[in-house]
């Protein structure tokens, strides 16, 4: 008889792979069995069609699950009588991953609205095919008892589910009922408010413009009705955050296209069942008050992934609701009761399942028709990168830049980046990193690390953690320079071994010591070489010339007069711009900058469309939306000498035309493209020298859709193959993966 040992590794936990195990060997007549193996899924089978079962086992697989490697042995047979679905063991420690958490699917959506079905109603329903994951496990195997669902002992129905093997919430670790499962409790201010259906409650405060808080399954958004602008306002005015956008969630489809563009591939991802939030162009017809999202031609965009979502539509007359995470900026998101009822928040709808391990909203961006992450969160992590090159045999962890941060874990050839940690120069949010680098390590069993990478900057709050944790692990240190990781992160995307990369953001640590954002770069993925840049310019008060970007236009077109036409865009007017060119002349808390954002940036001030960051990017997007609307070709001249682009001319043409009567919005996109092809010219200059024909582009500039298309039909124009961000960030999010890989690299 034959007789094998198959060891599957991939999404094979928490996903129905066992019991699809089962229902496969059952009709082959194979005997044996299947279980979860720490971080591998076992199984041994006994029988004439063992070969049969090997070729179809990858093949028809549940909707979540995905085998990333099989090992197959032979073994002597044991004859078994049957085949059947054992205990957990734990006595591997190969790679295997936890499935991220995914959004309810169509059955338990059908089930908790139908008034017969014994979940009618119930906000917490799930099955294999659906539900929390990630957000709720503490360790493997993945098994009830190693999540937050341990405390929710399963009632009698529930049981009989869980124990039938062909059931679809057989061993669904997260399944529970109405009657042995978590449960909602509606709040105003701290006092609890007994009722039959809190949801019902929060949709009927809704409806009268105040903030609801709703704890969720990774966290906790607040929310208030889309179409109030006095409400949007109060929440604005609470969370001190007066203009970055609110994203929204609308109850179906067909709601979100009563404003906003969508193109197939935007359906196809906003209706996933990871159901991020998406980036779309808003439409003729758009309802909301530009109080939610001012001054863009875009808006966030999610549907209802959570039982509670569609229960809170299914309560309610309005079909859009703001749904922001319920942090301060920069902090983590709330996820104790406790802190949600002493939020700033009107009235709270939360429940009594812990979260472990806090997931925001993932945020992608279609460029080009392409694919691109801003966040990679929920519904996403922690599933694994491969890394595409030799790699050697450290175990690694990388800790990212120090904002927009994602830490990675490295171990063979597999990278498991983290969820969305956030702005880690705040103190709850280093906290935050440190707590979910444990959790993670639980999940992955990489206890220990052979390297710590980080960023090159020597004050970032992750480069010290970094040398905290080497001591810690007796491990070494590697410093990452920030644009040489982005590049790789890139590079492995397309798994290219070599690329020009032009890598355009706000800022990070060059190796000279001063400021870049606007580079050129050779990579082979260990190394870099600065190929070109940005004209390199001073930054008067180092942040103070990013959050106030006038001081930085002022800097660049270094024309005194010029600038007083600007007055009023400095807060002491003409005095502070005379204080400006003396603190420039003496070179007194005077940085260097190369950077493409603050370029971008003083272009919004010079065209008077944003003159204040009140958060990340705002001018540089509020500069794209208003060339969004250009309705006439300019051209503006740029000019490269020494392998540097020369932003000051591009600046000094952008006021002149503005000057001479040409339209913000026609300016706008002149000067951005000018920027695009300065940089594409010199990406080419490096390629011919290097003899390369891939260039891609990198940061968080590339979020740009206008400054990608000029990029990408200029470079492959010119004969050479574009690169772009498929399948990670173009952004900081993904400057962890590439210090690991580049840590990895052999």
């Amino acid at each position: 008889m034959k007789a094998r040992k198959v060891l599957t590794q991939g999404i094979v936990q928490g996903v129905g792979f066992r019991p699809y195990v089962y229902r496969l060997a059952s009709d082959l007549n194979l005997k044996g069995y299947v279980r979860n193996l720490g971080n591998v899924v076992e199984i041994i089978i006994e029988g004439e069609n063992t070969e049969l079962f090997i070729e179809r086992l990858p093949n028809e697989l549940p909707p979540i699950a995905k085998i990333d490697s099989m090992i197959i042995e032979d073994i002597e047979a044991e004859a078994y009588s049957n085949f059947e679905i054992i205990e957990s063991g734990d006595a591997y420690s190969g790679i295997s991953v936890i499935p991220p958490d995914i959004a309810i699917c169509d059955k338990c959506l059908e089930e908790i609205r139908n008034p017969n079905d014994r979940r009618y109603k119930y906000p917490f329903n799930a099955c294999t095919d659906c539900g929390p994951r990630f957000t709720v496990i503490e360790s493997v195997p993945y098994d009830r008892v190693r999540t937050t669902m341990d405390e929710f002992p399963l009632c009698d129905e529930c049981l009989v589910e869980y124990r039938q093997p062909l059931n679809r919430r057989y061993h669904g670790e997260a399944i529970c009922c109405n009657d042995c499962g978590p449960q909602m409790a509606f709040y105003e201010g701290q006092n609890k408010i007994d009722c039959e259906n809190p949801i019902k409650m929060g949709a009927e405060v809704l409806e009268k413009g105040k903030i609801l808080a709703i704890k969720g399954i990774g966290g906790t958004h607040l929310v208030v009705d889309a179409y109030n602008d006095e409400a949007i306002k109060e929440l604005r005015s609470r969370l001190n955050r007066p203009n970055q956008a609110f994203a929204v969630m609308s109850k179906d489809l067909e709601s979100v296209q009563n404003y906003a563009q969508t193109s197939k591939k935007e359906i196809r991802t906003i209706t996933s069942n990871k159901r991020p939030i998406v980036i779309l162009k808003k439409n003729d017809n758009y309802p909301f008050p530009e109080s939610l999202s001012p001054g863009l031609h875009n808006i966030g965009v999610m549907l209802p992934y959570s039982p509670m979502h569609y229960l809170l539509f299914d309560e309610s007359d309005i079909d859009t609701y703001v749904m922001t995470s319920a942090n301060t900026p920069g902090e983590p998101m709330m996820i104790k009761n406790e802190d949600i009822i002493n939020g700033i928040n009107d009235y709270s709808l939360i429940h009594n399942r812990r979260i472990l391990n806090r997931c925001d909203d993932s945020v992608i961006r279609f460029r080009n028709n392409e694919l691109s992450f801003i966040r990679r969160s929920r519904g996403y992590t922690p599933e694994p990168y491969k890394i595409n090159y030799e790699v050697n045999e450290l175990n690694v962890l990388a800790l990212g830049p120090e904002l927009d941060v994602t830490f990675s874990i490295a171990k063979d050839d597999i990278v498991y980046p983290s969820q969305h940690i956030g702005n880690t120069n705040k103190p709850k949010t280093l906290e935050f990193l440190k707590e979910a680098i444990e959790n993670m390590q639980r999940i992955t069993k990489i206890h220990d690390f052979d390297m710590i990478a980080c960023d090159m900057h020597p004050h970032f709050f992750t480069t010290r953690l970094a040398h905290e944790l080497a001591e810690k692990h007796d491990a070494e240190v590697m410093p990452v320079q920030h644009h040489h990781a982005h590049s790789v992160a890139l590079a492995n995307d397309s798994t290219i071994d070599e690329m020009i990369a032009i890598a355009a953001d706000g800022v990070g640590y060059g190796s000279d010591g001063t400021s870049w954002g606007g580079e050129i770069l050779y990579t082979d993925v260990k190394s870099f070489e600065r190929m070109g840049h940005l004209e390199s310019q001073l930054m008067p008060g180092g942040d103070m010339a990013t959050k106030y970007p006038a001081r930085m236009l002022a800097s660049i077109l270094k024309d005194e007069d010029l600038i007083k036409n600007y007055s009023n865009h400095f807060k002491y007017g003409e005095m502070e711009i005379k204080n400006i060119f003396k603190q420039i002349e003496s070179g007194i808390n005077v940085g260097k900058t190369s950077s493409t954002g603050r370029v971008l940036d003083s272009m919004a001030v010079a065209l008077e469309i944003c003159d204040k960051r009140t958060y990340e990017g705002e001018c540089s997007m509020k500069l794209e939306s208003c060339a969004y609307y250009s309705t006439k070709d300019i051209e503006i001249q740029y000019h490269i000498e020494n392998n540097i682009l020369n932003t000051t001319d591009i600046l000094r043409q952008v006021v002149e035309l503005y000057q001479n009567g040409e339209k913000k919005a026609d300016v706008a996109r002149a000067g951005q493209i000018a920027v695009a092809k300065g940089l594409s010219e010199l990406a080419i200059i490096a390629a011919e020298n290097k003899k390369i024909e891939n260039i891609g582009a990198t940061g968080g500039v590339l979020y740009n859709e206008s400054i990608t298309d000029t990029v990408k039909n200029y470079i492959e124009n010119n004969g050479y193959e574009f690169i772009q961000h498929k399948n990670t960030c173009a952004g900081d999010g993904s400057v962890s993966l590439g210090q690991a890989i580049i840590s990895k690299k052999k």
